[in-house]
């Protein structure tokens, strides 16, 4: 005999709720809007910061040039954005072919949006890359916010919101989030480490990118609720 609706068991984990999401996206979007005013105004003591710490992480970075080799192979191969924005396009094609077409299409957005956004901020704030006599690396565009930063918050996030919504077991949940939080945190360490980003531009890429994920879950919930 099927078991009653009473004696089903209870999921796993829940999906996050609207009002939830929409609190962690106000607070990773407040202190990002803070630190894009301080650097869009070019403050003394937060440029002295970054510059102390780009200059400390180049020295390391021209006198072993193995563990920045290595450095190189993660950022522009392991936690590259194409690699990141390759690894949601399965994940949204996997969504598609199971008849997901709304999901898909909203994770879909949520990663094109991220990546329109931080051009935007790109080309409207123009803060300068570190410029060093004898770099190890090169990037293009100007610095604010950190696209490796943020697309790595971006696909985490997306990634994690999936496996909440779909009801994954707790220690796969976390198992995965100890993943994430590796790549997201890893990713930036690479970009000042190899002197092509200041420290607050990973920072803002991490706070943007978060946001932006809570706020595309918060609006799936508020307008789809929180079906699995």
């Amino acid at each position: 005999m099927p078991p009653t609706p009473a004696t089903l068991p209870a999921p796993s984990t829940s999906p996050p709720s609207p009002r939830r999401s929409v609190r962690l996206a106000l607070l990773l979007l407040l202190p990002f809007t803070a630190l894009l005013a301080l650097v869009a105004a070019r403050w003394s003591p937060l440029l002295a910061f970054d510059h102390g710490i780009a200059t400390s992480l180049h020295r390391t970075a021209v006198t072993a040039p193995g563990l920045t080799s290595v450095n190189k192979i993660f950022s522009d191969w392991v936690w590259d954005p194409w690699t990141l924005r390759a690894l949601l396009a399965v994940a949204v094609v996997a969504l598609l072919r199971r008849g997901q077409w709304l999901l898909g299409c909203w994770v879909a957005v949520t990663a094109a949006v991220g990546t329109a956004l931080q051009q935007v901020l790109k080309a409207l704030v123009g803060r300068q890359r570190p410029e060093w006599p004898d770099p190890v690396d090169s990037a293009h565009y100007a610095a604010f916010p950190s696209g490796h930063a943020m697309t790595a918050a971006v696909a985490g996030g997306l990634a994690l919101w999936l496996l909440r919504l779909s009801g994954a077991r707790r220690r796969r949940l976390w198992a995965a989030a100890v993943l994430v939080g590796v790549s997201v945190a890893g990713v930036g360490l690479t970009r000042v480490y190899l002197g092509v980003h200041w420290a607050t531009d990973v920072l803002g890429g991490w706070l943007l990118g978060g946001a932006l994920v809570a706020a595309a879950a918060a609006g799936y919930a508020r307008r789809y609720g929180t079906r699995r």
